[in-house]
């Protein structure tokens, strides 16, 4: 019906623009009607292919929160998007696909834990006599400046115990776990169809400027 079409351009918030031409949207008024054109059915099943692509702060959240409304409904919406960040905020169950293949097809909780590995970060002044003490207790412990320990093996509470226990100083005890960007940069190493080197590893050793191949050519 027609009143189909003023209910999602005020789902979408645009109503301001509803009487304009499209042509002069930009990117992100674009993707909202795009957005809004794949609702008019009122489908069952949502397909958004990269939804935030050009949308500001308020847009981003406004896709998520829309997502999991629909969602809500009982509808199945099915959201392809590179920023791994976003993903982990919108989506109940994730798969990662290289290459062809299914790597990944779990609860995002799942995905992140079992491709990663957690570890607790604590600071204290007695970091030597700490360490010697986790390491005893089967712990690994790295650390990278003074005063601070980066503890696999071990969680907080029982960190924290051995430290009251042996009058060690906590001045920091934070568990950290990895994001799922960590994790599907692990899952998919092996399987990218285009792999880049870090821009320290590709510059010349004697930092010269060289010309790329289309301007050797032109010359």
């Amino acid at each position: 019906p027609t009143q189909r079409v003023d209910e999602v351009i005020e789902m979408t918030g645009l109503q301001p623009v509803a009487k304009k031409r499209v042509g002069g949207f930009s990117l992100g008024m674009g993707q909202r009607l795009g957005i809004a054109s794949a609702l008019l059915g009122d489908p069952k099943t949502l397909i958004l292919d990269e939804p935030v692509n050009g949308l500001d702060p308020e847009g981003v959240l406004w896709v998520r929160n829309l997502a999991r409304y629909l969602a809500s409904e009982g509808r199945t919406v099915f959201l392809s998007s590179h920023l791994m960040s976003e993903v982990a905020l919108t989506a109940d169950h994730i798969i990662v696909i290289g290459k062809g293949r299914i790597l990944a097809d779990a609860a995002v909780e799942d995905v992140v834990d079992g491709g990663t590995r957690r570890s607790v970060r604590v600071r204290t002044p007695h970091a030597t006599r700490l360490a010697e003490l986790l390491t005893q207790d089967g712990a690994t412990v790295t650390s990278d400046e003074p005063g601070l320990l980066q503890v696999e093996g071990a969680e907080a509470p029982g960190i924290g115990e051995l430290a009251a226990a042996s009058g060690v100083v906590l001045h920091e005890l934070t568990p950290e776990t990895s994001t799922l960007e960590e994790a599907y940069m692990r899952l998919t190493a092996d399987a990218v169809e285009y792999r880049t080197e870090p821009a320290a590893a590709a510059a010349d050793p004697d930092d010269t400027v060289r010309p790329t191949a289309l301007e050797g050519a032109r010359r």
